[in-house]
């Protein structure tokens, strides 16, 4: 089983190769691999050099955008009704649906930078964002405050390991995690500085 999977991963690369920076962008927008995945064979191709660091980094971006429009339309146009009957599909958990929904009632807006680095989360906080019809715009800016850093970690972290990015998620690990204790804190921050500001407090 295994074997088939690394054999079906190995196939998806080449052809994200093929296409170079369309490669990119649409294994980011469909994201059958994880985006950790395709930004580090991104870097590994800066490495041998078939594509320019800051092309791969701005497709990353643009790939990451796409995704989150889609998941966000689901939101907005499918709601709950499609993610009960459909998500299975997509790879959308209902508990973590669940956990998104909480989470951007009692944040806000700003689940949807910090999400972006949680584990799990960086997937379906595009959803409750989408339900609640949160503006296009603010959200699409966003997202990409988001992706900019994340698409240049691992790109460069792809690049760095070289012939031997496949230990990115390993090599990510200690950079990943500050970043997770930083969002957190951040969300923390902006839920206080929101209840402050409810209750007729300055900070």
């Amino acid at each position: 089983m295994m074997d088939t999977l690394h054999g079906w991963l190995d196939q998806a690369l080449i052809w994200i190769e093929s296409l170079g920076y369309w490669g990119i962008i649409i294994g980011l927008a469909i994201e059958v691999i994880p985006s950790e995945i395709v930004l580090g064979y991104a870097g590994y191709l800066v490495y041998k050099g078939n594509v320019s660091f800051t092309a791969a980094v701005i497709c990353g971006v643009i790939g990451a955008i796409l995704q989150q429009w889609l998941l966000y339309a689901i939101g907005r146009y499918g709601g709950r009704p499609f993610l009960d009957k459909f998500g299975k599909y997509l790879h959308l958990k209902p508990k973590h649906v669940d956990i998104a929904e909480k989470w951007f009632e009692k944040y806000g807006p700003m689940i949807v930078f910090t999400g972006r680095f949680v584990p799990v989360m960086r997937q379906v906080v595009s959803i409750p964002a989408g339900m609640a019809r949160m503006n296009l715009s603010k959200f699409t800016w966003l997202t990409v405050l988001a992706s900019i850093p994340w698409s240049i970690l691992f790109v460069w972290l792809g690049k760095k390991l070289g012939d031997n990015w496949e230990d990115i998620k390993g090599e990510a690990a200690q950079y990943v995690q500050p970043i997770i204790l930083v969002a957190i804190a951040l969300l923390i921050a902006y839920f206080l500085y929101q209840y402050l500001r409810k209750r007729g407090k300055s900070i």
